[in-house]
């Protein structure tokens, strides 16, 4: 096994040196103009805010947020840690600022799900220091199982909402909703997506401000122990500070009207990403009109609504994924008696699914004030031409060579559950190693219910921090519940996908402090669990044999599948990486095991020969293994 240690100290090495503008996130100088993310843009804000404490799970398109932060925090003078999954990042930041310092916890889309029950409850405690949530939604799912619009946990939650479409707008509005959070002691959301958390752009920057660090917590029962009696007294509150909070919107500096082309009858309403290409598309298309940009969409400002929506006689509203401002217009127009015409989603304007795009909004101003879209409806898609580009496990990938392992135990006569990380990739050929995907922990559980009612063996897959953020309850109720089936745990010592973030299991942690590695075995044998093997997956003979092992056991059976990332894998002093493979094409009969059974990006077939790319090249030695002619060898 490489040493981990030494991995990681590579590994920050990198990151501090090819990704530079993570150090301006607090190196800028007040006043000047720094090229940021919008994730980035957010960080800085919320340093200039005087945070204390920052906490988060990664998850793209959010995890830049806490990377940046992770590597700063010790010169910043803030705590910030990768907590073990978004419900404890959100408890982490509740207590922190309820004791009255302001706290900022970020995670993506999805993540708020798991973080909703603490986040919803502290809506009606309220908070004393400025308390900041930033959501990242997906639209079209580039990286998630779904593209929930988390607007929707703003009105469930009666929690204020930002939603910026710049990089800038990120930055000031992370500063803005910590002096509202703390004006109205109530948590805020700062909602984004992923065309506005990884576009890059010149971002004016202002002074840190050192903030309060420590303050002792002030017991209130009758106010932060939700006991049902304080519960329906303090929803009460919530309402009441939820006045407040349209107030404050109704002068709000992100909630502006634009005159388009000298304006006129015609209205534009949007949010977020759909301010910038409504924006666009109105100016393409010469629309005289005015646009009304809400950025603190809720609570929605109904006093400036209104006069917007009397003015015009046609509104367009474009807004990504649910119609949420259409709805809300459509509410008020109604209440208030106001004859305009409203149109967007309900009327089949704009899709519901998936991200806009120029074209499809331009498409959909034409048809809602009758003009003439410049866009051909047979304009072939951007794409068209583009050779396609499937997702895959990068070369020597452990995961590759624990598909393969498997693969061979079971005959390839097994129903896999998987979980969220770049394992998943392994659903595609020639792995074919997923048939149910729910959500991030939902392996361990989905094969209980899979092995109780299919006579089939269930493997079920999971990744090192996938375990640690949600796989150990099913293990425990797996145990508990007499549940038979593998899981295998895949650590590859790092939070991958997301950009290799540390995990309770490793020994690295921010900049700001130590961390203490939790031991996976331990846990496992914690839950209960009787059989437990650790393997290394490039060791497939011992790994193969291990699995039919495990699938012999009557109750669930766990493997530990331990190999680092290939991506933070030990090079030699030179930088070249030892042992590269190449393929003796006198031994090989182009059987093509290599191509159809394993798959690895390094090894490609044309005109049925198979080669090895050296650059590609990992030198895993896995396909030496794999090889049924030994004619995949090891470069001297």
């Amino acid at each position: 096994m490489r040493n981990f240690e030494d991995s990681w100290k590579r590994y920050f090495h990198y990151v501090s040196n090819d990704f530079a503008t993570m150090d301006r996130v607090l190196d800028a100088t007040p006043g000047s103009k720094v090229l940021l993310l919008g994730n980035e843009a957010i960080a800085r804000g919320a340093l200039e805010a005087g945070i204390a404490i920052a906490t988060t799970y990664p998850g793209t398109p959010a995890s830049e947020i806490g990377d940046a932060l992770a590597r700063v925090a010790k010169d910043a003078g803030i705590y910030f840690e990768y907590s073990i999954n978004e419900m404890v990042a959100v408890e982490m930041a509740i207590g922190a600022a309820a004791s009255g310092v302001r706290a900022l916890v970020s995670m993506k889309h999805v993540g708020l799900n798991v973080a909703a029950d603490a986040l919803l409850t502290f809506a009606y405690t309220g908070t004393r220091g400025g308390f900041v949530l930033v959501t990242a939604d997906d639209p079209s799912c580039h990286s998630s199982q779904n593209e929930q619009d988390n607007r929707y946990y703003a009105l469930l939650g009666g929690i204020p909402l930002f939603e910026p479409s710049s990089p800038q707008e990120c930055y000031e509005m992370t500063k803005e909703a910590f002096a509202v959070s703390e004006k109205l002691e109530l948590p805020v959301i700062v909602r984004t997506t992923t065309r506005v958390s990884h576009v890059r752009a010149p971002v004016i920057v202002g002074e840190i401000m050192p903030g309060l660090k420590k303050k002792d917590f002030v017991k209130n029962p009758e106010r932060f122990v939700t006991v049902p009696a304080v519960a329906r007294a303090r929803h009460l509150v919530l309402l009441r500070r939820l006045g407040d909070a349209e107030a404050i919107a109704e002068q709000s500096r992100f909630n502006k009207v634009m005159a388009l082309n000298g304006g006129g009858e015609r209205g534009i309403v949007s949010s977020s990403a759909g301010f910038n290409y409504a924006y666009d598309a109105a100016r393409t298309l010469g629309i005289s009109a005015e646009l009304l940009k809400l950025g603190f969409s809720y609570p929605i400002p109904r006093k400036l609504v209104s006069e917007f929506l009397r003015k015009h006689r046609t509104v367009a509203v474009v807004e990504e994924l649910e119609p949420v401002l259409e709805n809300e217009l459509r509410a008020l127009a109604q209440h208030e008696s106001i004859q305009v015409k409203i149109l967007g989603k309900e009327d089949g304007l704009f899709p519901r699914a998936l991200e806009f795009d120029q074209a499809i909004v331009e498409r959909g101003l034409a048809r809602a004030f009758g003009l003439k879209d410049s866009v051909p409806s047979d304009a072939p898609a951007p794409s068209e031409d583009i050779p396609s580009r499937p997702p895959v496990l990068c070369a020597g990938c452990p995961h590759s060579a624990t598909y393969y392992a498997v693969n061979k135990a079971t005959g390839r006569k097994a129903i896999f559950a998987s979980d969220i990380g770049c394992y998943t990739l392994g659903v595609s050929r020639p792995h074919n190693a997923a048939d149910l995907l729910v959500c991030m922990g939902s392996s361990v559980g989905t094969a209980g219910g899979l092995a109780k009612v299919n006579s089939q063996p269930v493997v079920a897959y999971i990744g090192d921090s996938t375990f640690f953020h949600a796989g150990i309850p099913g293990l425990i109720n797996a145990v508990h519940n007499g549940h038979k089936f593998l899981l295998v745990i895949l650590d590859n010592r790092t939070t991958a996908m997301t950009g290799h973030q540390p995990h309770p299991g490793s020994d690295r942690g921010p900049s700001c402090c130590d961390v203490t590695p939790v031991s996976m075995e331990e846990v496992v044998k914690g839950c209960g669990v009787k059989w437990l093997k650790v393997v290394d997956p490039y060791d497939i003979k011992s790994t193969t044999e291990t699995v039919k092992e495990a699938l012999a056991q009557p109750s669930v059976s766990v493997v530990i599948a331990r190999r680092e990332c290939a991506l933070i894998a030990k090079k030699d002093e030179k930088g070249a990486i030892v042992k590269k493979a190449y393929i003796d094409q006198e031994e090989c009969n182009k059987c093509m095991t290599c191509i159809d059974k394993f798959q690895c990006p390094a090894i490609s077939t044309k005109d049925k020969v198979q080669t090895i790319d050296e650059s590609l090249c990992s030198g895993c030695g896995v396909c030496v293994q794999v090889c049924p002619n030994k004619a995949i060898k090891e470069a001297k």
